[in-house]
């Protein structure tokens, strides 16, 4: 951390700063790759969705129990997104009938979650915006898994079609009122990187076969 990152950016600042390495890193992977070349697996991307639903069910199901006024203060309904997620399963069950199972990651993540919630419910707004900024990655993602799909009406894609700059702005709004403490920043990005290393073990899992490495941890 530099000393311009503390004092004059915005936790959100923050925050972007100090996971573009992941980020970056997570382009890079076999699933991120295959998608962009319309050749991903339906079974990988439906897997992903898969493993989302283990983790923002057990990160959306904290938040919206959580008393700490900064959680309560930045977590709103209008962030929840396992329903989309749900939604999207329910199509591929239907079309296909058995879905893949989710890998180790996702749990692994979850109860890291619930682990969270128990001793510093503050940094579960560190995964709350690594998943929340993801939608905005996904909103470029779309059309790709539309197109390779052959998706229609939003069918298997409500998830990935969920992204909105209006909400974004306003929870980044939210989130950069709450977390004035430098020391509190701090421990929020440090979740925040933790909550990359698990979608990296997630994407390890989705790009096996496929050609590109999982992201090394920073």
């Amino acid at each position: 951390m530099t000393d311009t990152d503390t004092g004059t950016n915005t936790v959100t600042q923050r925050l972007r700063n100090g996971t573009r390495a992941w980020h970056q890193a997570l382009e890079s992977t076999g699933f991120a790759t295959a998608m962009l070349a319309g050749t991903l697996p339906l079974d990988r991307y439906v897997g992903q969705l898969a493993a989302y639903r283990v983790v923002l069910s057990a990160l959306e199901a904290e938040l919206a129990r959580a008393t700490c006024p900064s959680v309560t203060s930045v977590w709103s309904p209008d962030l929840v997104k396992l329903p989309l997620v749900e939604r999207d399963l329910r199509h591929f069950a239907a079309a296909r009938g058995a879905l893949p199972e989710p890998g180790p990651a996702a749990e692994e993540f979850a109860e890291e979650i619930r682990r969270t919630a128990a001793a510093e419910p503050r940094e579960l707004l560190g995964f709350l915006y690594v998943l929340e900024g993801s939608t905005l990655g996904a909103m470029f993602l779309c059309r790709y898994v539309t197109e390779a799909y052959r998706l229609t009406d939003g069918n298997g894609a409500s998830y990935y079609g969920s992204g909105d700059r209006t909400r974004w702005a306003a929870f980044a709004e939210r989130l950069d009122r709450a977390l004035g403490e430098p020391a509190v920043q701090e421990q929020v990005l440090a979740a925040a990187e933790r909550a990359y290393r698990h979608i990296a073990l997630i994407s390890g899992e989705l790009s096996a076969g496929l050609g590109a490495p999982a992201p090394e941890p920073v």
